[in-house]
């Protein structure tokens, strides 16, 4: 089956850093944009950073500067380096990717079709 498995949250002390990761199976995504999102309670799943098959990245404003997107097209996996963390990036971060190919030239804003369970991570002040 097609699926997305998050991995690498946990608990970090404020200005600390941390490394998610999302390795994809059933399908190979190296040529399908792909994001991570994260959703805390009470508020709605947002938009942290995207990448496509070109490695053209796009990053929140509330994160640019201190996360990186990447990914490793061998291992079919990308990756989000968090670091100079602070106790409001704490949420549920999610793996996402979309269905489609794209040309890796320009910076589109795909819908994604797949998802992961999302992993934990807290930044504790």
């Amino acid at each position: 089956q097609v699926q997305l498995v998050e991995s690498g949250g946990g608990l970090v002390q404020a200005g600390g850093s941390l490394r998610l990761s999302c390795a994809a199976s059933g399908r190979t995504f190296t040529l399908n944009p792909m994001a991570w999102f994260r959703q805390s309670p009470g508020k709605e799943r947002d938009l942290v950073a995207t990448i496509n098959s070109g490695g053209i990245t796009y990053y929140s404003d509330s994160v640019k500067g201190r996360f990186t997107i990447s990914r490793d097209n061998a291992k079919d996996t990308i990756y989000l380096r968090m670091s100079s963390l602070k106790p409001e990036d704490t949420a549920v971060y999610y793996c996402a990717a979309d269905s489609q190919t794209d040309d890796g030239m320009t910076y589109v804003a795909p819908e994604y079709n797949y998802w992961g369970q999302g992993t934990q991570v807290t930044v504790s002040s």
